[in-house]
């Protein structure tokens, strides 16, 4: 029946030792909607839905669907029966081809006296991977070939694939280029216009009032209240859906309010005639005091400007060079003062299986011993300063970090680093995933580290970021330099979209 409720959510509580993540939440989606899903880091969003999903258990409260008891116990039994989440950070299997990603969990529907008809899988895998446009990916392919943005388009096609009822979106778009974001909006789209209902996570203030047609805010475990469509419209939309989300004004003053381009004579960082992938040649000068960032459309090659400055990448001509040395691994990098908060956190960034506390030492810990033992009480301070400087919301250092929403994550990301004193720091997509209060904060400690002499290369698919915080903007098209800008309050986005198409 059309505008059912199709999945109600009672009095839902989920408790993680003394702490609450959600108290009592009443929640409902109903079929042809859009459900946004907003609040900051550690609001309960990601709780709730994996609940919905199958991925972990509610403390107490009782869940419906399609009018029956709802309770599955892992999000492969919830995916048979419709109900398939989709979730920010990676969730493909490596090793695997794309097309036992696709059908993981599904092998049977191409088995026959227990033999998997590989041939017929890989074949139904690729008709799937053309008709929704990403045919450029091979479904016979090893799925570690491929960009985390195809592994999560690979995601994509898996997760609706089957019987989808209800599909939850969990900061997916972060992840996608325009193109792939355009496409990905068409399918939520069409599925609400079949009867069906997409519940989306997302901390894009404009994503969600472009592409919701209802939305829920939550906000410490709670909802706070919804907004329908008409509502959503309004022109004081954005700012009373701020107020909702943190309990405070906010305003827009995210980014610098400065325009000082000014920075320390001493090259921090350098690349020296650097051939990286299908890079050629590249050079540059980074400074002391100096916020250089990197834009373009997906795929453009910044990121392999990332990797090679941390020793990631093998170079084919040139050199990355600090203090006079060459830069050719990470941990030659980490042992010249060279930090990387990587765009793909919970692979490259963090040790998800490992506290909070390990993760923020382990680049400090030639500093930290005492001969061969580790020191525990500069151990202890040098984490709880930390804790303290981001606000890392957990029960205490000793949480794991994979518990931890992903704003709490990213900023363990940013803590590894100033623990360290690193004085060259490369971020890519450093607010990827976080909220609103979270991102200003961000900023704060960015524009803080320029000013402490701190150099730092930004790359962002952002180009209100790059505007709102760099010092020099350089935009890459098809792996070359297409142009560069200098900060300015005169400089807007429409300035720069011609050098990235």
């Amino acid at each position: 029946m059309e505008n059912e409720a199709i999945l109600v959510c009672k009095d839902i509580v989920k408790k993680f030792g003394p702490v609450n993540a959600l108290n009592g939440v009443d929640f409902e989606v109903r079929r042809g909607e859009i459900r946004g899903l907003i609040g900051e880091n550690g609001s309960g969003k990601s709780t709730l839905t994996s609940i919905m999903a199958g991925m972990q258990k509610a403390t107490s409260g009782t869940m419906e669907y399609k009018g029956k008891p709802w309770d599955p116990s892992t999000m492969a039994q919830a995916q048979e029966r419709g109900v398939c989440m989709i979730l920010q950070e990676s969730n493909t299997v490596r090793g695997c081809t794309v097309a036992e990603n696709i059908f993981a969990g599904q092998f049977h529907k191409f088995s026959k006296f227990g033999i998997v008809n590989m041939k017929k899988m890989t074949c139904e895998a690729q008709r799937l991977l053309d008709s929704f446009g990403v045919g450029r990916i091979r479904a016979a392919d090893n799925i570690d070939k491929y960009s985390f943005e195809d592994r999560k388009m690979i995601e994509i096609v898996r997760s609706v694939s089957s019987n989808t009822e209800i599909l939850v979106v969990d900061e997916t778009t972060t992840a996608l280029s325009f193109d792939a974001r355009e496409l990905f909006y068409g399918l939520m789209k069409k599925l609400a216009e079949q009867n069906k209902a997409v519940i989306f996570i997302s901390h894009d203030m404009d994503e969600i009032l472009q592409q919701c047609t209802h939305l829920t805010v939550l906000r410490d475990g709670n909802i706070i209240g919804h907004l329908t469509g008409e509502e959503m419209r309004q022109p004081c939309a954005p700012e009373k859906i701020r107020y909702m989300m943190v309990g405070r004004e906010i305003g827009d003053a995210y980014y610098r309010s400065d325009y000082d381009i000014s920075h320390g004579e001493e090259v921090a960082l350098e690349f020296q005639d650097v051939s990286v992938g299908e890079i050629k040649h590249f050079s540059l000068q980074l400074h002391r005091g100096e916020i250089v960032g990197f834009g373009g459309l997906s795929g453009c090659g910044m990121r392999l400007i990332g990797r090679a400055g941390f020793g990631l990448e093998k170079l084919t001509t040139g050199s990355v060079i600090k203090n006079g040395v060459k830069i050719k691994d990470p941990l030659t990098a980490i042992r010249n003062g060279i930090g990387y908060i990587s765009k793909d956190r919970d692979t490259e960034a963090l040790i998800l299986s490992a506290s909070i506390a390990d993760n923020i030492v382990f680049p400090s810990l030639d500093t930290l011993s005492n001969k061969s033992f580790i020191d525990p009480r500069k151990e202890k301070k040098l984490v709880k300063k930390e804790v303290d400087r981001y606000l890392i919301k957990c029960n205490s250092p000793k949480q794991l970090v994979s518990t931890l929403s992903g704003g709490n994550k990213q900023k363990v990301s940013f803590a590894k680093w100033t623990a360290k004193d690193s004085d060259v720091i490369i971020m890519d997509c450093p607010t990827r995933g976080v909220d609103i209060g979270v991102k200003q904060a961000m900023y704060a400690f960015i524009a803080q580290m320029k000013r402490d002499g701190k150099a730092i290369l930004l790359i962002s698919e952002e180009l209100s970021e790059l505007i709102g915080m760099a010092d020099k903007i350089i935009i890459l098209k098809d792996f070359s330099v297409s142009g560069e800008f200098m900060r300015s309050p005169d400089l807007k986005e429409t300035d720069i979209i011609g050098s990235m198409i």
